[in-house]
């Protein structure tokens, strides 16, 4: 950030009195601009003993396939964002279940939630965001062809909670590459 979005003057990195992190501060009107981690939202929809998923028809990750997912928008809650992603990049209506994984992914400053879901119907396809879409077995999910880590955990969780019959929350880090 270079510029006040109240004001328009510059900004400065620095630590505002009674805070202890480094913030964006504007010198000329005091504001101080927070800048927090991302929400991804998104599900597992299921239908029998399978899910569906989404081959990305955009980048990152152009061509791998995906939970339905993606970022937050002010005014939802997570519930209604999970179900909006669904809708727009599987044509999918769900309804919603428990939550299921908080993942937090710090270095790129994102927190990735998933609810289980039921596919209301087997009414589904691309949206702008797809190349494809498609239910899979257990045996059948592409693993090595998995979009993001946060879809590769969230799916081992799913399958070993339901092959013991009981299904939990999740929550976790998601560490960096190294």
């Amino acid at each position: 950030m270079k510029f006040c979005s109240n004001c328009g003057a510059p900004v400065a990195l620095k630590v505002p009195p009674g805070d202890n992190l480094e913030r964006h501060v504007c010198d000329a009107c005091s504001t101080i601009h927070y800048s927090n981690p991302k929400m991804v939202l998104g599900c597992i929809p299921e239908w029998e003993d399978r899910v569906l998923l989404c081959r990305r028809a955009i980048e990152p990750r152009h061509g791998k396939w995906t939970l339905p997912a993606g970022f937050m928008e002010n005014g939802e809650t997570t519930a209604e964002a999970a179900m909006r992603e669904t809708l727009e990049e599987a044509g999918a209506r769900v309804e919603l279940g428990e939550l299921y994984t908080v993942l937090s992914v710090r270095h790129v400053n994102q927190v990735h939630m998933f609810y289980r879901a039921r596919l209301l119907d087997l009414d589904f396809a691309p949206g702008t965001e797809s190349l494809e879409v498609g239910l899979f077995r257990e045996d059948e999910i592409p693993w090595p062809e998995l979009a993001f880590r946060t879809i590769s955990a969230t799916l081992r969780h799913y399958y070993e909670d339901r092959r013991g019959g009981t299904f939990r929350l999740h929550a976790g880090d998601i560490p960096p590459l190294r």
